[in-house]
């Protein structure tokens, strides 16, 4: 076959479903050693790295030559944004095939939601979630104008449609009014770089890196009223009086949309000194930020998936979760699961996982057991027989 990938979310999003995308990509070229790729990236414009880290930029030899060495590999730059595609394709619903700029496909693969013109490949879409029809009010409202337009065309007109977890799945079949045979799960991994970090030297060094504190409640993702972070600031606001005081809280993420209420919230708690925002973390330091936290509270209102508690699982850190959407599907029994709208119930789960020893053990030996059963190359597999599939 030969098989198209739009790969713009991986050069321009260093996070979410950038990093989606490239370990997605890497585990398939790494797999198949059979077929041709064309990888097609808007480069045009990009405002963030492809990779952060030294020496990164976003010209198309650099991230073609991060993909892969391999002759079968053809690494295409358009030349313009994605917001200006998403203009021709989406908004003046241009006829600008793919195949103009990549030539006959057998199959394309758009892995963030929306699919281009294709002239006669067969098209597969990958629906991360439709949090901008189940919680609307959390969404930008510009985005999620878009989104509302340009996704359910999108899933029409595609061959096969890919969710990351049963329950995206379901909100596929049951919002967007989509035959189950059209929607098949592939669930995402869990990078191998995420694993309990024993270096002294490495975590200090990333301690230092980002000002960490000594005894620290971890929270990852991106500053948005989709993550719940207002209530995790109450719930731990009830913690700094209790045995737990000496535990601040760090949230790694770059500032998203409507984030202005969570630092107001902050102030009005008066938790300045005791509530820390990183920004974004390389992915080379996560899993030290994680092996240094003695808990992972993830109290998000919905997810497609939820990448970070698995990643924090793997690096054996105890994890309160939502009991919500995908996550407990995610996290099955390794984690301790509450009502993420239950400012009460939160605090308690996360003063249980500090201080019952019993509970944290048994939850950091299930925690490693789960985030196990995640693994890119058995989502490379599934996809490359989905490819096969949907080429016939």
């Amino acid at each position: 076959m030969r098989i198209g990938i739009d790969y713009t979310a991986a050069v321009r999003q260093s996070a979410g479903i950038g990093r989606y995308v490239r370990e997605l990509v890497q585990s398939l070229l790494s797999l198949d050693a059979d077929n041709e790729y064309a990888i097609i990236a808007a480069d045009g414009g990009a405002t963030e790295p492809s990779l952060p880290g030294p020496g990164s930029d976003r010209r198309v030899a650099q991230w073609a030559q991060r993909i892969s060495a391999d002759r079968r590999v053809r690494p295409i730059s358009l030349p313009v944004s994605d917001r200006m595609l998403a203009i021709l394709w989406h908004r003046l619903r241009l006829p600008l095939w793919v195949e103009l700029a990549c030539g006959p496909l057998n199959v394309f693969h758009s892995p963030d939601f929306t699919l281009p013109p294709v002239r006669h490949a067969k098209t597969v879409l990958t629906v991360h979630d439709l949090s901008f029809l189940r919680l609307p009010d959390t969404a930008h409202p510009k985005l999620r104008s878009y989104l509302e337009r340009v996704v359910p065309r999108s899933v029409a007109r595609a061959d096969l449609v890919l969710a990351d977890s049963e329950n995206t799945r379901q909100d596929v079949i049951e919002l967007l009014h989509v035959d189950p045979s059209r929607v098949l799960v592939i669930y995402p991994g869990v990078d191998q770089r995420m694993h309990r970090v024993d270096d002294n030297e490495t975590l200090q060094a990333v301690r230092k890196r980002y000002a960490l504190p000594e005894y620290f409640v971890l929270g990852v993702g991106t500053l948005q009223p989709r993550k719940n972070l207002e209530r995790l600031l109450e719930a731990y606001a009830s913690l700094c009086c209790s045995a737990c005081a000496e535990h601040k809280l760090v949230l790694v993420g770059r500032e998203g949309w409507m984030s202005k209420p969570i630092f107001d919230r902050v102030r009005e708690l008066q938790l300045q000194e005791r509530v820390q925002f990183t920004g974004y973390v390389l992915d080379a330091d996560l899993a030290a930020v994680y092996s240094l936290a003695d808990l992972f509270v993830f109290p998000s209102l919905y997810e497609g998936f939820g990448l970070p508690p698995l990643e924090a699982m793997a690096c054996g850190t105890p994890v309160v979760i939502s009991n919500t959407s995908s996550l407990p599907e995610v996290a099955g029994d390794a984690a301790l699961l509450v009502n993420p709208l239950d400012v009460v119930a939160l605090a308690e789960g996360m003063r249980r996982a500090l201080t019952d020893d019993g509970l944290r053990a048994s939850m950091m030996e299930r925690g490693l057991q789960r985030a196990c059963l995640f693994d890119w190359a058995v989502s490379a597999r599934k996809l490359l027989a989905a490819y096969g599939d949907v080429a016939g």
